[in-house]
């Protein structure tokens, strides 16, 4: 775990205890403060949330089904995590896509790592770059950028 590896057994072991951490309140899932409201807002527009996480699906449902927000999972249609297939491979995404009933053009990827986003605009997918912080994701210009969720619904 602690060189990051996204192994799927290590990430499965690390839902597990965390699901534990979670059901007893010891855990919280932390999101941005404009996550619960974009989701929301998603969801009255009828605009389908998924999740592809290196993350194992149970620690991402246990993340935030436990959220500082509250349960969030209501908003989330879909889970994908390293049973999809690698982060950066182009055919993990036409997956998701396929698993959602979607051609990758109707699918909009987020993340702040560059190699993601590559790898879903090769599959045919929309990207946005989401860079939190100061710093932590230099933009590469290949993906529009955004610091807040606010600006996808707009």
């Amino acid at each position: 775990m602690a060189r990051d590896r996204k192994s799927t057994g290590l990430k499965s072991l690390q839902g597990k205890i965390w699901e534990e951490g979670y059901g007893s309140g010891e855990l919280k899932g932390e999101v941005y403060p404009d996550v619960p409201p974009a989701l929301e807002l998603w969801r009255r527009e009828g605009i389908d949330v998924a999740i592809f996480s290196s993350g194992s699906v149970q620690a991402q449902r246990s993340l935030f089904r436990s959220s500082t927000a509250g349960d969030l999972t209501r908003f989330i249609l879909a889970y994908f995590d390293t049973t999809t297939g690698p982060k950066t491979a182009p055919m993990s995404y036409a997956r998701i896509a396929a698993a959602l009933e979607r051609s990758t053009s109707e699918v909009l990827f987020v993340s702040d790592v560059g190699a993601e986003l590559d790898a879903a605009l090769t599959a045919g997918m929309q990207t946005a770059l989401c860079v939190r912080a100061p710093g932590s994701a230099p933009p590469t210009g290949a993906h529009p950028v955004l610091h807040v969720f606010d600006q996808l619904t707009g």
